[in-house]
């Protein structure tokens, strides 16, 4: 029964961190996509709520990572506490793990791009910006194709997610 109850509490966990793996790339693109009907004129104050929005999100995203590998790993190691085993997984759960593993790989190196690499540089070039001043256009440039680089990452983030969410399904097929 204790088993059962760690397992239990354990997959809660883990879902709830798939929910908002998938969730974060999902409201981060609708956010940008609506900002994106203002055009790729810099608007400071919209710019500034978008960019403390995303980049606040960064905690969060982390967070959800670091849940879903610790509870992924406490699952299949409370299964050998109990039975001095791992569980034996079926072809097809097997197949499923390694590309839910290979997903969240996925995700977390999208991550580092995203938070080390676009980030910074996007915080750069904003902090040249100011709501009085009309933006030196190349900045302005280069601030929008950041946005549209890291967008597209996080187009690929959600695809990853969403075969997170996919592939878990399978991981209980024949056993």
């Amino acid at each position: 029964m204790a088993e059962n109850i760690i397992h239990s509490i354990l997959l809660v966990m883990h879902n709830i961190a798939l929910v908002g793996c998938a969730a974060a790339p999902f409201y981060n693109r609708n956010l940008v996509k609506n900002r994106s009907q203002y055009g790729p004129k810099l608007s400071y104050e919209l710019d500034k709520v978008v960019e403390d929005t995303l980049q606040g999100n960064a905690p969060y995203c982390i967070f959800f990572i670091i849940t879903l590998f610790v509870t992924g790993m406490g699952m299949p190691l409370n299964h050998f506490l109990f039975h001095d085993a791992f569980k034996v997984l079926s072809n097809v759960a097997l197949v499923s793990l390694i590309l839910k593993l290979v997903s969240v790989f996925g995700m977390v190196v999208i991550m580092v791009i995203i938070f080390y690499k676009i980030n910074p540089k996007i915080n750069k070039i904003f902090a040249g910006f100011s709501n009085n001043n009309s933006p030196d256009s190349q900045a302005e440039t280069n601030f929008f194709k950041l946005r549209a680089r890291r967008k597209y990452l996080c187009d690929i983030c959600l695809v990853f997610a969403i075969f997170v969410l996919i592939f878990s399904a399978f991981l209980g097929f024949g056993s």
